[in-house]
């Protein structure tokens, strides 16, 4: 099993290189190849490094999954944000905001190891129920989260990926999950 710890501002590389390995193979036959393609874990890191991820004061906590020293997955997780809108949080509600890992560390626990550690987390901050955005087409999350006893409210959204050429963004449609986190 691998041991979990909180992000912190050195692991900004190495979580966006799991991070966008798992865009690349989660997303494939989602997400359009250019997009997939052109994915740039240091323009990631950068972003991590802007936002301030791994600060302790940041609504958001991000957690490493390590197997012999090295970072296989993350989660981030925090109050809900309305309208997906970082700026617009309600703490009354939970949310799982990203969860990946490794595709070769894919089915072996890492995945619940981590996802369990977010829930955990959520009801440190009193929370009893929490909600996450999952792509419709993604199959293999959805049961993922069904099997943790989350199911679809109803609530749906559009991703909008950007195309390059000047071409508009498509849009791909997102469900949002919802559970509890008293019976956990």
């Amino acid at each position: 099993m691998p041991s979990i710890r909180r992000e912190e501002p050195d692991d900004a590389e190495a979580v966006a290189r799991v991070h966008v390995r798992g865009w690349q193979t989660g997303y494939a036959g989602i997400m359009p190849d250019e997009v997939l393609n052109r994915l740039n874990p240091v323009a990631w890191a950068q972003r991590r490094r802007a936002l301030g991820t791994a600060d302790p004061d940041h609504p958001f906590t991000t957690l490493l999954a390590e197997e012999d020293g090295a970072l296989v997955g993350f989660t981030t997780f925090g109050p809900y944000r309305n309208n997906q809108d970082r700026g617009d949080l309600d703490p009354a509600y939970g949310e799982v905001v990203s969860l990946y890992v490794l595709p070769a560390h894919w089915g072996d626990g890492t995945a619940r190891a981590l996802f369990a550690a977010a829930r955990a987390g959520l009801r440190q901050r009193g929370c009893t129920e929490y909600r996450l955005w999952v792509l419709a087409d993604n199959d293999r999350a959805r049961r993922f989260y069904e099997r943790a006893g989350l199911s679809p409210d109803g609530e749906r959204s559009t991703y909008p990926v950007p195309l390059s050429g000047g071409r508009p963004a498509i849009g791909l449609v997102e469900l949002r999950y919802s559970g509890r986190l008293d019976g956990d």
